[in-house]
């Protein structure tokens, strides 16, 4: 006799609940999502991240057949990296530029996410639009088979407990801001994250994407804590926002400056200002109850955007919870197998939140030696750019100061 279908309850519609939930309703699930705001509340909203996915990322989506902005969405065909002359002067210590092997591609979640539930929906998945308390999650945990919950904020997001061991900060390492424009002048040649890496002040970066309005360029604003560009607690308006992002180009990187002299705001909606501590936390929550959630995405594994792996860490959860989920058959979906299949996760994340976390700090002699050397050796600029789609292969030569200088003895050789 076939088994009746399994249920899952996902608790928060991002990257990573709505690809998983999209997934397993293709296997013959019966799944629900919970989430706080309607799809219209969504599009019409602030931005949410930046989102720029790698290959690996946006195959897991193209394996789903929910890849659905791919032709529309300009592509993202290289790393360009450059840090400014010490001496103020405004030109370039390092620059350099590495092509991908395959390209990126960034689509504004206020696009994504609607279209995904609206998918989600018309393939007959229930989603229900409300915040959810413990008491909610104590009953989907008796209703159904599996919770997940891609939710880190309120009271929820407590029920995962912080892991001290694997979480190095306990503050933000970074003042962060998002401004999507339109009217940049583009990179010549081909397309690129353009990032830039200004040594005692933050970090900035830009790419093409995909917004609401159509094609654009997101600018990622990274500030060192207390330093110049730890900036935006006093905006008050998205053009303030706005001429305070062209202030930070104008001020420490004038060849990124001269490229928006024209922008403008995609949107009133296409700003966004804060800053979090990155966190890594148990995998098992336990409710009053005793009844288990798990928790997936952002909510377990939340690194700083540095490196731009958020969202592409929420889409290899997703894949490789989804495999669990389907490797499970009728079996419980009980704590061990929830700490077993983070684990999975973990031994790629790990390597991911290392490299994030140690980018954060102030760059030791070995990493800028390799900077320095991607502009003597295409092959390194190359291997550097592609590690963004698979951040593995920065170990041990990126993350180890003698594997750094073996690798480099034999590019020279």
């Amino acid at each position: 006799m076939a088994s009746s279908k399994r249920s899952v309850t996902i608790i928060g519609g991002g990257q990573s609940g709505l690809q998983l939930a999209l997934g397993l309703q293709a296997k013959n699930f019966d799944v629900r999502v919970i989430q706080n705001r309607t799809a219209d509340d969504i599009r019409t909203g602030k931005v949410l991240s930046s989102q720029c996915m790698f290959d690996t990322a946006l195959q897991n989506e193209r394996d789903l057949g929910i890849n659905f902005w791919e032709a529309a969405c300009p592509t993202v065909d290289s790393i360009n990296i450059a840090v400014p002359a010490p001496d103020g002067s405004g030109k370039k210590a390092i620059d350099w530029n590495g092509k991908l092997d395959k390209p990126a591609q960034s689509v504004d979640q206020r696009v994504k996410i609607p279209g995904w539930m609206a998918e989600f929906e018309k393939r007959g998945g229930t989603i229900e639009i409300k915040d959810a308390s413990i008491a909610d999650l104590e009953r989907y945990a008796a209703e159904t088979d599996l919770v997940i919950v891609a939710s880190g904020k309120g009271d929820i997001g407590k029920l995962f407990e912080r892991d001290a061991g694997k979480s190095p900060y306990d503050k933000p390492q970074r003042a962060l801001a998002l401004t999507y424009v339109t009217g940049m002048t583009p990179r010549p040649g081909h397309s690129a994250v353009c990032f830039n890496l200004i040594p005692t002040v933050g970090e900035y970066f830009v790419f093409p994407a995909l917004t609401t309005t159509g094609p654009c360029e997101i600018m990622v604003l990274e500030g060192i804590p207390g330093g110049p560009m730890d900036c935006w607690k006093d905006i008050r308006s998205p053009e303030e926002h706005l001429a305070k992002s062209k202030w930070i180009l104008d001020t420490f990187l004038p060849w990124e400056a001269e490229r928006c002299r024209n922008v403008q705001l995609t949107d009133d909606n296409g700003i966004l200002a804060g800053a979090f501590a990155p966190t890594v936390r148990k995998p098992v929550g336990r409710l009053p109850s005793g009844r288990i959630v798990f928790g997936i995405g952002d909510a377990v594994v939340l690194n700083d955007p540095i490196t731009g792996q958020g969202s592409n860490n929420a889409s290899k959860c997703a894949r490789v919870y989804m495999d669990a989920i389907l490797a499970r058959g009728d079996q419980d979906f009980d704590a061990d197998w929830m700490q077993q299949t983070f684990d999975r996760f973990w031994g790629y994340a790990q390597l991911v939140t290392g490299w994030t976390n140690a980018l954060l700090q102030p760059p030791p002699p070995h990493v800028i030696n390799l900077l320095g050397a991607a502009q003597q050796f295409p092959v390194l600029a190359k291997r550097i750019a592609n590690g963004f789609n698979d951040p593995t292969d920065f170990f041990p030569w990126f993350a180890v100061p003698e594997e750094a200088d073996r690798y480099l003895k034999q590019l020279a050789a």
